[in-house]
């Protein structure tokens, strides 16, 4: 685990409504390559080395906590009297930390590199006060940095008080700062309101030249600190943080046959030698294994997928399957499914609940739900388990090396014995012996040289 900055905390603001989203749901939780925005904040925190975080929340902020869960500690800002105010809300939560991070839980594109070069330059340099600025095109609502002519920081100019055309290229104050803690907290109940009663961490910048104090600006991408604040902003962003995952996996020796039609999530583990084929959905934890090959036209959502399967125009939610697997074109593995190593499922076949053994077949057009399988069992096409009595979900089993014939219903609870055999269209009701074979509409026990009897 790095914990580079242990003497330091980290305050994520993520109090704001972000009315221009449009939206019921916090403008923070909205999500970005599979998860809600902030979270891209706070792992970027802690992939720098950063662990004492705070994330400073409005007074209605359950579906945030949830998000967030225990790994940050939060603090609440009762009224939206601005980021100072918001800052301050976060003391007590902080501690003893000597030093301060503090970042806005809107800019999701901050990378871990980028914070540690903020942070080292800041105490390499004995700053007071260090803050990243950017290049940009169009600085819109962003605060202008002033320098003399000797380079040194004399202000930042808010976007209300400036007059510079919309075009023009300029230095802007990106919003995400390191404070001395004790400069920080002494300085803080002393920045003025503004005209609408807010308090504004940028003062901060100007009270910095105002006592000559350590002021250190550092240069950023200005990619990445893009702010989000409405649902275009929040799109843009998808594209550039998709785009910095692909090239991740490309790097790390994961072939994507078209990175521009392969979605992958941020948290998504994928082996080297994989291949990714065009039009494929890679959410949520999704893990793939080494030497898979998926797609094209797929989507898995937090599957667990072994070494050398493969996939085709297929999905896959909230299951496993072993090594060797291979499913579809046109399969569905629904949530609670496990493939064990060798399983073939084949064209138009939906797996529910189910396990699967070493090695089974199913070819194509069934549906195994609420089912165990054993190794070696071959499922005919057109099988279905009837596992739904209209009130309650039964549980199907079939043993191991057992030959499920095309068109088999086996209407649950029912078991199949191992090695056991049904004929074409039967429809199974009660449980099939080991060895025997089942066949009819309702199954009976076909023995040779016996008259049929009753299945038991």
């Amino acid at each position: 685990m790095n914990d580079t900055f242990q003497r330091w905390g980290t305050i994520v603001l993520a109090a704001g409504q972000g009315k221009r989203m449009r939206s019921s749901l916090p403008k923070v939780l909205h999500p970005l390559a599979g998860r809600p925005m902030v979270r891209h904040v706070v792992e970027a925190a802690r992939e720098a080395g950063f662990r004492r975080c705070v994330v400073v929340v409005g007074p209605e902020a359950k579906a945030l906590r949830a998000a967030l869960g225990d790994s940050v500690v939060f603090a609440v800002q009762p009224e939206s009297l601005g980021t100072a105010d918001a800052v301050a809300k976060a003391k007590e939560a902080l501690g003893d930390a000597e030093h301060v991070l503090v970042l806005n839980g809107d800019v999701p594109l901050i990378t871990a590199e980028t914070l540690t070069t903020l942070a080292r330059t800041h105490e390499e340099r004995s700053a007071d006060l260090s803050f990243l600025t950017a290049q940009v095109t169009g600085p819109g609502e962003y605060g202008l940095v002033r320098r003399d002519g000797d380079g040194r920081v004399i202000g930042v100019v808010e976007a209300t008080e400036r007059d510079a055309a919309e075009g023009a290229t300029a230095e802007i104050n990106a919003g995400q700062y390191c404070f001395r803690a004790s400069w920080l907290w002494e300085r803080l109940s002393a920045v003025p309101p503004s005209s609408g009663g807010e308090y504004y961490l940028t003062l901060l910048v100007a009270t910095a030249v105002d006592e000559r104090a350590t002021l250190v600006p550092v240069s950023a991408q200005a990619d990445e600190v893009r702010g989000i604040n409405d649902r275009a902003q929040l799109a843009e962003a998808e594209a550039l943080l998709r785009q910095r995952i692909n090239r991740r996996h490309l790097l790390a020796g994961v072939s994507l046959t078209d990175p521009a039609t392969t979605y992958i999530d941020a948290g998504v583990t994928i082996g080297r030698d994989s291949v990714i084929e065009p039009n494929t959905y890679l959410r949520g934890r999704t893990s793939i294994g080494e030497a898979c090959h998926i797609g094209p036209d797929s989507t898995l959502r937090d599957a667990t997928v072994g070494d050398r399967c493969r996939i085709v125009s297929s999905t896959v939610e909230e299951s496993t399957l072993e090594e060797e697997v291979e499913a579809g074109p046109y399969s569905h593995a629904r949530p609670g499914s496990y493939l064990c190593a060798g399983v073939h499922v084949g064209n138009f076949a939906e797996i529910k609940s189910s396990r699967l053994g070493r090695g089974v077949k199913m070819g194509h057009f069934s549906y195994l739900g609420d089912a165990e399988v054993g190794d070696g069992t071959n499922i005919g096409a057109g099988t279905i388990t009837c596992n739904f009595d209209g009130l309650v979900k039964h549980r199907t089993v079939i043993g191991r090396r057992a030959f499920i014939a095309s068109d088999t219903m086996l209407v649950a609870p029912v078991s199949v014995g191992d090695g056991a055999r049904t004929g074409a269209g039967s429809v199974v009701t009660k449980d099939v012996p080991a060895g025997a074979l089942a066949v009819g509409a309702p199954a009976r026990i076909v023995s040779a040289g016996r008259r049929e009897q009753d299945v038991r």
